[in-house]
């Protein structure tokens, strides 16, 4: 049977936020954060859509200088909508960096660990590279055979960690980094931006990241996305050892900017920043770097061809599927 991917979802422009809920708990990863609900983000400049530049943007508190261990506020969001397979294809020139113990995240997920988690775009710091991870519940493995060009990440012993269970090695996943500097930071930002664009279906879950606006493939640009002709993914996750339909379930699309949280602050002293992430964190001007400039994500499904197709999304009114 032969498959087309089909528009679904767009999240963009003013009603970006519409079909996202602001998440007000507190931080699962121990960051030295408040997050704030919507009304208080835009408000206070933390989420809003830059009209002059068409972007979406999300940040972190960069005006309000800080006591030491005090809460800096940032925003995390959850879409409403949830999905069990897909092709997201997120458009943005800038994802969060800085040497101050700043962590952006923009996943998938849900009942963690259970439930799964797929992590696209990830870092600390000022780290070179994106790793994409993906954290399960016992049984996922990632196959060292697969197809893709980054490079698994070491586990404890020094060896690739290729097990995704989330209860053991320090919840460090199953992940990749990619090979490209451009693929996290300023020189991602300093390039232009790009596209990261996840593909989930019965046949693994594959990341594939177009760092310069010049290698993205017309047919994301027409709408017409077909990820066999984009070439080897940075990250993929083969079906053989890891069942992405049973180890993947409900996710909604998540962005977050964390100060420090556990990855961030356990690798601070080792990061090469200058002194302590509790000091950073009370200096605004560390985190003028720290923001998300989206100009789109759009969600595609996959539908078999028996007839003619429409190519429209649906604008801020998701499907649960």
């Amino acid at each position: 049977t032969t498959f087309i991917w089909i528009p679904q979802d767009e999240y963009s422009g003013k009603t970006f936020f519409d079909d996202f809920t602001f998440y007000t708990a507190s931080d699962p990863t121990h960051g030295t954060v408040t997050y704030v609900d919507q009304t208080y983000a835009i408000d206070n400049g933390l989420a809003y859509f830059d009209e002059a530049g068409g972007t979406v943007i999300m940040k972190g508190d960069d005006t309000t200088w800080l006591q030491e261990g005090e809460n800096r506020s940032s925003v995390r969001i959850s879409s409403i909508a949830q999905y069990n397979t897909g092709l997201f294809i997120l458009d943005l020139n800038r994802a969060p960096w800085g040497c101050v113990g700043v962590w952006p995240a923009f996943f998938g997920g849900g009942q963690w660990p259970l439930t799964g988690e797929i992590d696209i775009i990830e870092g600390v710091h000022d780290n070179e590279h994106n790793q994409v991870t993906w954290h399960t519940g016992p049984g996922c493995s990632l196959a060292l055979e697969s197809n893709f060009t980054g490079t698994v990440v070491n586990g404890l012993n020094g060896q690739p960690n290729t097990v995704c269970d989330g209860s053991i090695n320090n919840n460090a996943g199953c992940g990749i980094t990619e090979w490209s500097r451009a693929s996290y930071g300023p020189f991602f930002e300093a390039q232009g931006g790009g596209v990261f664009a996840m593909k989930w279906d019965e046949k693994g879950i594959d990341v594939c990241a177009l760092y310069h606006r010049s290698a993205i493939p017309g047919d994301i640009n027409d709408g017409s996305p077909n990820p066999d002709n984009w070439g080897q993914p940075v990250a993929s996750l083969a079906p053989a050892a890891c069942d992405p339909l049973t180890y993947f379930v409900n996710h909604s699309i998540i962005f977050v900017d964390i100060p420090s949280g556990d990855w961030a602050g356990n690798s601070y002293a080792t990061s090469g920043c200058p002194g302590s992430c509790s000091t950073r964190l009370m200096d605004p001007s560390n985190f003028v770097n720290a923001s998300w400039s989206i100009n789109s994500l759009k969600v595609y499904k996959k539908q078999a061809i028996n007839g003619r197709v429409s190519a429209a999304f649906t604008l801020h009114a998701p499907i649960r599927w």
